[in-house]
């Protein structure tokens, strides 16, 4: 049964470790969390804000997520599209999902990410 999901799991090219943590730590607000040392040595980075948690490995051969993505619940989405916008993110909003506020944005390597707040929040 499951239960939950651990974490997400996002492509990245090789060499782009501090353009991740400046944009998921410096602008999402997250907190690097270190990799297991087998691990670390394949490079990438993962994150976590609450009990959600990012993982982001290098694929030499990426292509960035341009359709398929996370969907991130955010407290206060205004602030939020804020906050990305005024550290030079993009802030593109939808409003096609029922029940829901959400915009779209993109890391600095080009992967699709989903803000969300359910209404009446």
């Amino acid at each position: 049964m499951l239960t939950g999901i651990d974490h997400i799991q996002l492509a990245a090219p090789p060499g782009s470790e501090d353009r991740l943590r400046a944009y998921y730590a410096g602008v999402l607000g997250m907190r690097e969390i270190p990799k297991p040392p087998v691990l670390a040595a394949r490079g990438g980075c993962w994150f976590q804000a609450g009990a959600v948690q990012l993982h982001l490995g290098i694929d030499v051969n990426f292509r960035p997520a341009l359709k398929a993505h996370p969907g991130l619940r955010v407290i206060d989405l205004d602030t939020y599209a804020a906050r990305l916008q005024a550290r030079g993110a993009v802030v593109t909003w939808d409003v096609d999902l029922p029940g829901h506020r959400r915009f779209y944005s993109y890391d600095p390597v080009g992967n699709r990410l989903e803000f969300l707040e359910p209404l009446g929040t």
